[in-house]
């Protein structure tokens, strides 16, 4: 498996010299495996960038497996141009939505005027949408197990087996309200023992006080549950957009540290990180 970050900001793009070593595009992670076509976990602006080392002739196929729907993860979709060929297929997974709205019709309503020029079906690729909450399915000889997460509104955490090697994404995941570390049996099912695990680590323990009920969690929970769940490597992810590379910096040292303590490798995400499993 070799894991590619394309995007690692959460809530909104950003973009300025403080943040340039990290990168400002949201949510968008790869995952290449031999013999698949790409996995992608996200869409958000990140893709575009992926989308321009894919085949632009009509003969791209792929995954992806978004995490809720939320702008920042899936504002890449209307920018991604293999679809721009006759030919090119892309499978869409997502949560179904608490009023019961399919991932679907999410899409149809919100890629569309007067919201973006054209509508998603206006598209020459082909996009087949697919909706999961609990579920366990197979991407190729890939097994996909989704589990329902604490953020705000419907969202899943995914986990990638192939091979022996394992992957779990955790994109957005809201810490309990009183700060303390506990995390639901779902989490858990995607993160216990994975080689990798991609989390949400926007907030400081200051910002969280603050922010305690926005759906996120803290760079020392992430670190706690990466341990909790025998883990062998953490990637700190969904940055603050407001988070600069100096600051990103001091938390890396200061989390690597905490990490290492505990027999976790903890690093910090940044566009253009390879990690090959």
């Amino acid at each position: 498996m070799r894991v590619t970050f394309h995007g690692v900001r959460g809530s909104t793009p950003c973009h300025s010299t403080e943040i340039s070593r990290y990168g400002g595009n949201t949510s968008c992670v790869s995952v290449a495996i031999p013999g698949h076509d790409p996995l992608l976990f996200d869409m958000g602006t990140g893709l575009r960038y992926f989308g321009a080392t894919q085949p632009h002739d009509g003969i791209f196929r792929g995954t992806c497996l978004v995490s809720h729907l939320h702008w920042d993860h899936t504002q890449g979709l209307p920018f991604f141009t293999p679809m721009l060929k006759p030919g090119a297929e892309l499978d869409v997974y997502g949560p179904t939505q608490e009023d019961g709205r399919t991932v679907a019709d999410v899409f149809e309503a919100t890629i569309r005027p007067p919201l973006f020029p054209i509508g998603i079906d206006m598209f020459p690729g082909k996009f087949r949408f697919h909706d999961v909450a609990d579920d366990e399915f197979r991407v190729g000889d890939v097994k996909v197990t989704s589990r329902i997460v604490p953020h705000v509104g419907a969202t899943v955490g995914y986990r990638l087996d192939w091979n022996g090697r394992s992957v779990a994404y955790i994109s957005d995941h809201q810490q309990p309200f009183d700060g303390s570390f506990r995390a639901t049996d779902g989490a858990l099912d995607i993160v216990r023992g994975v080689d990798l695990l991609i989390h949400d680590s926007q907030y400081t323990q200051d910002e969280f006080a603050a922010k305690y009920n926005w759906g996120h969690c803290t760079v020392e929970y992430a670190v706690w549950l990466a341990v909790h769940a025998k883990v062998k490597t953490l990637v700190l992810f969904h940055h603050d957009p407001t988070r600069s590379d100096d600051a990103l910096d001091a938390l890396n040292a200061c989390s690597s540290r905490a990490g290492s303590l505990a027999g976790v490798e903890v690093v910090t995400a940044r566009e253009g990180l390879v990690i090959d499993l």
